[in-house]
């Protein structure tokens, strides 16, 4: 589905990404991690043809399609549930509304939501061209544990449709989903394997090559 090959990216002489390859197969989810500022955001925002690498080279399938879950939530809060969704989707609403447990808060404020309703509508936002691979940039920080059950068992079921997905994460339980585990750390990109956790976990994203 996506081949991923050499990406660099340098600020000034701060090189953020150095030289980062790896695949992405259909049905896969891909765990990213390091820890802040290391650069998973921006390999993120390379992928999904915001930012510019300096370097290297992203090889798509032909039927690609690609859908974006930021850090920041994309809404405007002064609209409703429905009436961002409406700009979204201009014909009825999907059933990912109800999948994602909106269906009740269509005509509350965006600003009147929790976290985790934000993040919901983030996602079902990031699905209006019916994408097959799905960034995601920290989808469950700081909500609660239902929330992110009902997210990761979002990605499971999208994954399992033949979707994949590429998730920068600090959330131990979010790396029981996925397929690979890649450690970005001072620019580079190292592949982990997905069994590591705790003190183990730590010192891998800890260390430098």
């Amino acid at each position: 589905m996506l081949k991923i090959s050499n990406i660099t990216k340098k600020y000034k002489k701060n090189i953020v990404l150095n030289k980062v390859s790896f695949n992405v197969a259909s049905g896969e989810c891909i765990g990213l991690l390091g820890e802040n500022g290391t650069g998973k955001s921006t390999l993120l925002s390379i992928l999904a043809g915001i930012t510019k690498a300096d370097e290297g080279k992203l090889d798509f399938s032909s039927d690609i399609k690609i859908g974006y879950v930021p850090q920041e939530n994309p809404l405007i809060t002064d609209l409703s549930v429905k009436d961002n969704l409406s700009l979204w989707y201009k014909k009825s609403l999907p059933a990912i509304v109800d999948k994602l447990g909106l269906t009740e808060s269509l005509n509350k404020k965006v600003a009147h939501l929790s976290g985790g309703m934000k993040k919901r509508l983030s996602i079902a936002i990031a699905m209006a061209d019916n994408p097959n691979l799905l960034l995601m940039d920290e989808p469950s920080a700081a909500l609660d544990l239902s929330c992110k059950q009902m997210i990761r068992d979002y990605i499971t079921e999208f994954c399992a449709n033949g979707g994949s997905v590429i998730i920068a994460t600090h959330d131990e339980m979010e790396l029981d989903i996925c397929n690979k585990l890649f450690v970005i750390n001072s620019g580079n990109c190292r592949s982990i394997p997905t069994t590591l956790r705790g003190r183990e976990l730590i010192k891998e994203l800890a260390r430098i090559d």
